[in-house]
């Protein structure tokens, strides 16, 4: 009895400084996530409300504003870091007519968006139907993007909604969140693992370690789905039209099926595209005030991805051309192995059956 006394009188205080984190954690996430958690409704139900819904106000209002141990200039150092990587495993699309084009609509996207970082743009060659902004502004959009995109709104819109990922900072919020996930468990870890010792920590820290998968998919799906609708307030606030988004989002379904396994892993973390689809068109039909007319296409649209497609397939033949005009170096002869080595001393085996499931 006087050593479980001893063990609760030393773990108790690790509980409550866990339950206390949790706590913490729950309170200061619900008013932003509450709503992004729960599965899309069916009916046409706004899950953002206050200055998020106030488009009069975008680049003034409270988006990216919560818990965050990071500072913007610490958050644009660690884009900047992670961006270098990027453009060294990359082959960037160095065309200066390409690079001004997607360059001229991500920074006037910027302009009427509620970022508050200056954005570098890259394109990467790369057959990928995608697009990604790192912390801090640092973009970087697809060939694939431009090249599978019917038109000018559609490829705005998918921009957009990673410009949507930088105003509200949801990288480094949601690596705030998976520390203090950590700091959360931490305690239940060492009071488990101290009192019961041996298997008793392991399984502590296993559980714990179970868990965090599942919270960081509610997060990012929760990003996604405020991504898809500050992406659609910049978009109808830079002049295109809105539906640009929803086409863009029709497009990704038509694919979902064409090629499931493909885009299943390009597009994991999102939400079920038919909730995008019903979620944007309650968003257009219930904050966006209605305009004259909206920019669905340019002149520059089809000339870029026409220049852009040729310039992949120059590069994709040049280097064909260099392979075949590598000099070839015949290997030395060397008579075929027909039979393994007999091992001395014991019997051949038998040959593998190619129907035995070998290796």
């Amino acid at each position: 009895m006087r050593h479980l006394r001893n063990i609760f009188q030393l773990a108790w205080p690790r509980l409550i400084l866990g339950c206390a984190i949790v706590l913490g954690w729950v309170t200061l996430s619900v008013s932003g996530l509450a709503g992004q958690l729960a599965p899309a409704p069916a009916h046409c139900h706004l899950d953002f409300h206050g200055s998020e819904a106030n488009v009069d106000l975008i680049g003034h209002r409270n988006v990216g504003h919560g818990l965050d141990f990071y500072s913007m200039q610490h958050e644009i150092a660690l884009g900047q870091s992670e961006a270098q990587q990027v453009i060294q495993n990359s082959k960037l699309i160095t065309d200066p007519e390409v690079n001004e084009y997607i360059n001229r609509i991500a920074q006037n996207l910027v302009r009427h968006s509620d970022a508050h970082v200056p954005f570098t743009v890259h394109v990467v060659q790369n057959s990928t139907i995608n697009a990604f902004a790192l912390p801090g502004g640092f973009f970087f959009v697809n060939s694939g993007l431009i090249l599978a995109s019917r038109a000018e709104d559609e490829l705005a819109g998918a921009m957009a909604h990673e410009i949507g990922h930088v105003a509200a900072r949801h990288a480094t919020r949601n690596m705030t969140k998976d520390t203090l996930l950590q700091l959360a468990t931490l305690p239940l870890e060492i009071a488990v693992g101290g009192s019961m010792g041996g298997w008793g920590g392991v399984l502590a820290e296993q559980g714990a370690n179970f868990a965090l998968p599942y919270q960081f998919m509610r997060y990012s799906r929760a990003a996604e789905r405020e991504a898809d609708w500050l992406g659609t307030q910049y978009l109808w606030n830079t002049g295109y039209d809105p539906e640009g988004l929803i086409h863009e989002f029709q497009h990704i379904e038509k694919l979902e099926v064409e090629r499931p396994g493909l885009m299943a892993r390009a597009y994991a973390s999102h939400p079920e595209t038919p909730s995008r689809i019903a979620e944007t068109q309650c968003e257009i039909a219930r904050v966006l005030p209605p305009r004259p007319q909206y920019v669905v296409n340019t002149s520059d649209f089809h000339r870029i991805q026409h220049r852009l497609a040729r310039l992949i397939h120059m590069h994709l033949a040049s280097f064909r051309t260099r392979a075949a005009q590598a000099p070839h170096k015949p290997r030395k002869f060397q008579p075929p192995v027909l039979a393994r080595p007999k091992p001395a001393g014991k019997p051949a085996a038998p040959p593998a059956s190619p129907f035995t499931g070998g290796h």
